[in-house]
């Protein structure tokens, strides 16, 4: 065996020229594999990360009537209970959920103003929860206390952009704020300990990204009905264990929700309400299926490449087999068997295919690097694929080395040194 190999890369070494030319194509269908499957990963972990954000595991659970989220703005839905604390011990339970809080919200405010300066981002009435589910710090004042919750103190929290827009430059701590006609208090402001800033590619990425860069106002739950109304029924936001268990943590808190909180009208038979949980992970994974649809054509696009490499190491194994005609006569002629010959040719095939593949993977890797740098793609290298591609180099010089193989060991000694 290792006679072989050896006498397989004197044989490419011995012809270079030949050699570098037979491999071309594997190199070129190899690399043009690599560097698709990379471009391939590196756009399904964006779009992942766009959807998802950088190991937030948060899953929001909200209120729907048939295919439509609630707009409490509107209406006040009847037959839905109001969530009591208790039920988060009982949601805590489930499998996959870390942490859970229960808010209520309102989209782009009316009437929340600081002197001549408005405000229109949006609102949260929030638990204790709130802020570790969603990973906020407080950058400056403080946050809310048990007793702003049992007291429902008029005090608000900015986060930094809200406060930059109300305040500029100026230090908003205990400046009041109008909300809704109501006196409160700025007592801290927050910013989520590791931000997250999505790649934006296009204009639907640009529209995501902007509904979740607003400003943000929040104040103790129980102060909202003061605000708005007293029975409004709250949101979810469901922190998962792991980005893999978000779909499953959020299904689960949803379905106890729906079994728990919803009391279908027995006279109207109205069971059109239901939670539902945003499931970003399958909104991800459709994505990259529709992403990946596309590239697995150029895939197999580029594997023609592969075929016709494959049929230039046949060709050029059959050259070989006619030059060195004489050489595998002699080799018969002291003792040499078939399968000896037989397996001199496939190793020094797919010896040939093999550093094709290693050069073609070389290739893909630095094609990758500059697609990424030049056109602002993002790539991510796939290991398994890089020892896929290795080892189906290999197979297609085992394949198409066969037959050139088979013509040598067939070949008559005597009638091999008689045509020398």
């Amino acid at each position: 065996m290792f006679e072989n190999i050896q006498l397989a890369f004197q044989g490419v070494f011995g012809h270079k020229l030949r050699s570098f030319l037979t491999m071309l194509g594997i190199i070129i269908g190899i690399a043009s594999i690599i560097t698709i499957i990379s471009t391939i990963k590196g756009t399904n972990e964006q779009i992942k990360q766009n959807l998802i954000g950088s190991g937030s595991n948060i899953v929001n659970v909200q209120l729907y009537q048939n295919d439509w989220t609630v707009d409490m703005s509107y209406q006040t839905p009847d037959g839905i209970r109001v969530l009591r604390d208790e039920q988060r011990d009982e949601m805590l339970a489930l499998d996959g959920v870390a942490d859970v809080t229960i808010y209520r919200s309102r989209e782009n405010v009316d009437g929340f103003y600081y002197r001549n300066t408005g405000f229109s981002g949006k609102l949260y009435g929030v638990d204790d929860h709130y802020f570790s589910v969603y990973g906020y710090e407080v950058r400056s004042g403080r946050g809310f206390t048990a007793r702003d919750f049992a007291s429902a103190s008029k005090n608000v929290i900015l986060d930094e952009t809200a406060a930059q827009t109300l305040f500029g430059s100026d230090d908003p701590i205990g400046r009041i704020v109008e909300i809704s006609g109501e006196p409160f208090t700025v007592v801290g402001v927050v910013s989520l300990k590791s931000s997250f800033e999505p790649k934006i590619d296009s204009v639907k990425d640009y529209a995501m990204y902007v509904q979740e860069s607003s400003g943000l106002a929040f104040v103790p739950t129980s102060v909202w009905p003061v605000l708005y109304r007293f029975d409004e029924p709250q949101n979810v936001a469901v922190r998962a264990t792991s980005t893999d268990t978000m779909t499953d943590a959020g299904k689960a808190v949803a379905d106890y929700l729906t079994s728990h909180q919803i009391i279908a009208s027995k006279a109207t038979g109205d069971n059109s309400y239901s939670y539902r949980s945003d499931d970003l992970l399958k909104q991800a994974q459709q994505l990259q299926e529709m992403s990946s649809a596309t590239n697995n054509q150029l895939i197999w696009i580029a594997s023609i490449s592969l075929l016709v490499g494959g049929v230039g190491v046949m060709n050029i194994m059959l050259v070989t087999v006619t030059e060195r005609t004489a050489e595998i006569g002699l080799k018969k002629a002291i003792g040499a068997k078939r399968r000896r010959i037989l397996a001199q040719f496939l190793t020094e095939a797919s010896v040939l295919t093999g550093i094709g593949g290693l050069l073609g993977v070389l290739g893909g890797i630095g094609m990758s690097q500059l697609i990424s740098k030049f056109m602002d793609t993002p790539t991510a290298l796939s290991v398994p694929a890089i020892l896929v591609a290795v080892v189906f180099s290999v197979l297609i010089g085992l394949i198409f080395g066969l037959v050139p193989a088979v013509k040598a060991s067939k070949l008559n000694p005597i009638e091999a040194l008689r045509r020398e």
